[in-house]
């Protein structure tokens, strides 16, 4: 089944793939936007390549001992031993992205991929620094696939020498930011993105250098000890960057996880754009405002991109997104693909066994580790990672490009304003829950906080939002709505300006089905509007006919 997904999706996926396969050049800033050289606009759409040359714990289910990339190596060194350790640890890097994943990659729809590197990876730490030819021959075979199947590529410092958070994002050795603390640790991070500049420098389909993954949280302190150093580090880097590069674009992330930008007072070269990362994780959900941002851009008049954003559910993702793009702003979702995942577009299986090593993991001291056959658990991983033995959720990406079939949720209506995207009789009103800035009534159905789509909206006589989604090609599809009144009530479906009459008199949650509903390719406009009498609706679902 997974397969037959597979194969209709890639065939569905081409004419969104075919629009992107003219000759890749060089992006640059054009005033608050990204240009390729003939002037097009290019908005960057793409996924994180997380856990592949910089392992998470989270994404290993493992615990505290296992929580970074040295930690998690030290756990497989002490199951397997150093030198089959060093074998896996080829062999994963090699299986996890492949020429089959960008493939895919690019057949779903997306223009781009983040890689996040792991400094360790391409310079030795300690004493006698020297640069190591793995990380390198993996960047250049992902850069090659991305030319290949016209990708564009940004290149992200994900873990510092040092450490730039002292967390366990990026690798921190003592769980402080010693990038800024220890002078040699800046000394190896020019060095590095040097080398990468001058490797790369005639590459354009790479897109941009994205110099440092969310620098310094406010939390621990750090951000107040170290922030002022951050901007100079900046130009330091696009300083020495320049020397051997002067075509690429650079990507700047404020302190705080990159969201605060008052560093910024301008731009630090005159082809970048800055960079925030946006994860709605509120229980109850809620969409969170951007305005901020959008006022920063205008003061520094150039692009702004969301290097990171997902880590929840389909209603969250078809929201931001939406949102996002509403406002001009190209966004890249983390990650690819995790472990027993259903929030991703692929997940791989935790192989048997796994249970007793994510256990291993959050033992303060030794622990057991013969309680399974370390070489058959860790050889089953190599193979559960390979994309082909991944599972595919159709679902998570049809949410993000907001394309049909999907489960639409009433509370995501478009971002046009009063009478495009909504009609309301109280303009006043704000939301209490969701889209706290705006006037359609979102409510709570129940006492579960945790699930999104417990909210839906509540809409009078004579009021209506509007929708958009994608539609792969022209094709007629079953509409489901769930929906309730307090009283008999009529409402209208208008799919692209045709008609459906609605009438509902249920207090409890009912699902009304229209059949074979037209839907045109590409963009197509839905909008409820209540004719007499009023409704509560939850949610859309635009599926296949059988």
């Amino acid at each position: 089944m997974i397969r037959k997904n597979f194969r209709n999706v890639a065939f569905s996926a081409l004419f969104f793939w075919a629009g992107s396969l003219s000759a890749q050049t060089f992006l640059h800033v054009e005033g608050q936007n990204m240009v390729d050289e003939s002037g097009q606009k290019i908005l960057l759409q793409g996924v994180g390549l997380g856990n592949w040359m910089l392992p998470e714990g989270y994404m290993w289910k493992f615990g505290e001992n296992g929580d970074r990339p040295r930690k998690i190596e030290k756990i497989v060194s002490d199951y397997l031993g150093q030198e089959k350790a060093a074998k896996f640890w080829k062999t994963y890097r090699q299986n996890f992205i492949t020429e089959a994943d960008i493939k895919r990659i690019a057949e779903l729809g997306y223009n781009c991929v983040r890689p996040a590197l792991n400094s360790r990876l391409f310079i030795t730490e300690g004493e006698n620094n020297v640069f190591v030819d793995e990380g390198f021959e993996l960047l250049d075979n992902l850069i090659g696939w991305c030319k290949k199947y016209h990708l564009y590529v940004i290149i992200d410092m994900h873990g510092a020498p040092g450490g730039q958070t002292g967390q366990n994002i990026d690798d921190s050795p003592n769980n402080e930011p010693e990038l800024f603390m220890v002078p040699k640790n800046e000394e190896l991070l020019v060095k590095l993105w040097v080398k990468i500049a001058d490797r790369y420098k005639n590459e354009p389909n790479v897109a941009a250098y994205d110099l440092l993954n969310e620098p310094l949280p406010e939390g621990t302190g750090a951000a107040a000890k170290y922030k002022d150093q951050l901007v100079p580090l900046y130009e330091k880097l696009i300083k020495v960057i320049r020397v051997v590069d002067q075509k690429h674009m650079f990507t700047l992330e404020g302190y705080n996880w990159a969201n605060n930008w008052s560093v910024f007072d301008k731009k630090l070269d005159d082809n970048q754009l800055f960079q925030f990362h946006y994860y709605c994780w509120n229980k109850l959900d809620n969409l969170n405002d951007i305005s901020g941002f959008l006022k920063r851009r205008e003061k520094l008049n150039a692009p702004v991109w969301v290097g990171e954003t997902g880590e929840r559910n389909n209603a969250i993702y078809f929201a931001t997104t939406q949102y996002f793009e509403k406002n001009n702003i190209g966004w890249s979702f983390w990650p690819w693909k995790k472990m027993d995942t259903k929030n991703t577009p692929y997940s791989y299986k935790a192989p048997d066994g796994w249970q007793q090593v994510s256990d291993y993991s959050r033992l303060k001291g030794e622990g057991d580790i013969a309680a399974v056959s370390p070489q058959e658990t860790f050889n089953e991983l190599l193979e559960n990672i390979k994309i082909e033995n991944c599972t595919y959720f159709p679902d998570v990406v049809n949410s993000m490009f907001r394309r049909i079939p999907l489960k639409l949720e009433a509370e995501n209506y478009g971002h046009e304003g009063y009478l495009k995207s909504y009609l309301v009789k109280d303009t006043t009103f704000k939301s209490e829950t969701y889209r706290k800035n705006e006037p359609v009534r979102i409510e709570v159905a129940g006492q579960d906080y945790r699930k999104a789509t417990d909210q839906y909206i509540v809409l009078n006589s004579g009021e209506w939002t509007a929708y958009q989604v994608k539609s792969m090609q022209k094709q007629n599809f079953k509409l489901t709505l769930q929906v309730k009144a307090n009283q008999p009530s009529i409402f209208v479906v208008w799919i692209n300006g045709q008609s459906s009459e609605v009438k509902v008199d249920k207090s409890d949650w009912s699902e009304i089905k229209l059949n074979s509903q037209p839907f045109r390719k590409g963009v197509n406009d839905l909008k409820v509007e209540v004719q007499s009498g009023n409704i509560d609706l939850n949610w859309m679902n635009i599926q296949e006919l059988p």
